[in-house]
């Protein structure tokens, strides 16, 4: 069987890019920080941190203690966004992009030629090439070959930084054998329990158990996928659709209060709204959630004729909101939460008989057009007046942010052209 799947991951990729644009961090071991505070946590760390134990999750003062000498660097997911852009035209033009799976991991599919071992490992060393004098000598990338892209992404991970492995068709399963389940994708320490208790307690008794035996374990048809992909098999898979969209935000001091919880709510609803249009979806669901200091959070949610539309959905926020815990007895909110759920494609939902529909589709398009020509910030309904510097773009490990949805020009816009 020939070589299917090139999977390329950056190392170390925000901490990369920080090095990347600022000389002066070359070589030294710096972590990026959601904010610039002692309380908060490393949210990526370059490899001289990680060589010295600090990595993704570590606390600051912990981080100190581990790495005296490092450098906190603030996240800028504008520049990241940015930059991401710049390495897929790149990439795209050495060789096809099958699928962005996240900020720092591409999936390329090898066709024709491309699968013969010479040409797809010239192909990534291009890559590399193209990368290091076009972008520069930081941003390092590990690349996997591989016959399917579950091995292609095991491959990526088995020499890091930089590094460029092949799993070639005759050399499986036993080139498997040597690793931890849990270097397997998608294997955690919670599935690693199952197998044990299966009596499967290595790679190589995996790889040896049957199909039936890894259904059950798995409890359906994904056993039956790893039996396949373990074998350099691409099993077929369902036609994927989003399950949500949400934003969360942690509240600074000046806004743990209702009226400043409410104004952050308003402004994550919006942004949701924004994203579910572009996306094509509409929701059917709405949850929202306070965390507070010393209490169990409070979650509450309400379902509602597919909607798109934000006036819509602030209506709802409202009604959900007057539910919320008051009194003497409510606790200091410290961050809050909204998600939509039930998202059906929107060219699937019938149009209301009666109601205003038109109306506020009209008012959004309308909006949404300004906020593309103007800048995603430019206008928003008054909920949100108080809070229009909180809750600024995210990049998660699954959603890559488009700038033109996602950007605010009071945030991340000035962060940005400040480098």
């Amino acid at each position: 069987m020939t070589l299917r799947a090139l999977l390329l991951d950056f190392n170390a990729y925000f901490a990369s890019v920080e090095q990347q644009l600022d000389p002066r961090l070359r070589g030294r071991p710096v972590a990026v920080l959601p904010v610039l505070a002692a309380t908060t946590c490393c949210i990526a760390a370059s490899y001289e941190a990680k060589r010295r134990g600090v990595k993704t999750g570590t606390p600051v003062q912990e981080a100190r203690r581990l790495c005296p000498d490092i450098v906190f660097v603030q996240a800028r997911p504008r520049v990241y966004v940015e930059m991401h852009q710049r390495l897929i035209e790149l990439i795209d033009a050495v060789i096809p992009i099958a699928e962005v799976l996240s900020i720092d991991e591409v999936m390329c599919e090898l066709t024709g030629s491309w699968q013969q071992e010479a040409v797809a490992v010239a192909r990534a060393r291009e890559v590399k090439r193209r990368i290091l004098s076009d972008v520069g000598e930081c941003l390092t990338c590990s690349i996997g070959i591989a016959p399917n892209r579950f091995l292609a992404k095991l491959a990526s991970d088995l020499h890091k930084p930089d590094g460029l492995t092949v799993l070639r068709q005759e050399d499986l399963p036993q080139a498997l054998f040597g690793l931890q389940l849990t270097d397997l994708p998608g294997v955690s320490g919670a599935m690693q329990a199952r197998l044990a208790r299966a009596g499967i307690s290595t790679v190589e008794a995996l790889c040896r158990a049957d199909r039936a035996t890894l259904r059950r374990v798995w409890g359906g048809i994904e056993g039956e996928r790893m039996y396949e992909r373990l074998r350099g098999l691409e099993p077929p898979l369902p036609p994927g659709r989003r399950a949500s969209i949400g934003h969360s935000h942690v509240l600074p001091p000046q806004l743990r209060t209702d009226a400043g919880a409410y104004a952050v709510l308003s402004k994550l609803t919006q942004k949701a709204a924004v994203r579910l249009r572009a996306e094509g979806y509409c929701a059917g669901r709405m949850t929202i959630a306070l965390d507070y200091r010393g209490r169990p959070p409070w979650v509450d949610g309400v379902r509602f004729a597919p909607t798109r539309a934000t006036l819509d959905l602030l209506k709802l926020l409202a009604a959900l909101w007057a539910g919320r815990p008051r009194g003497r007895s409510a606790a200091e909110p410290v961050k809050v939460s909204v998600t939509l759920w039930e998202l059906t494609p929107a060219d699937q939902v019938p149009l209301e008989l009666f109601g205003d529909h038109a109306r506020q589709a009209g008012l959004d398009a309308a909006l949404d057009r300004l906020r593309r020509k103007y800048g995603p910030g430019a206008v928003y309904f008054g909920g949100a007046h108080g809070a229009l510097a909180e809750a600024p773009m995210r990049i998660s490990f699954t959603h890559v942010p488009d700038l033109r949805l996602e950007a605010d020009t009071a945030g991340d816009l000035a962060l940005y052209e400040a480098v």
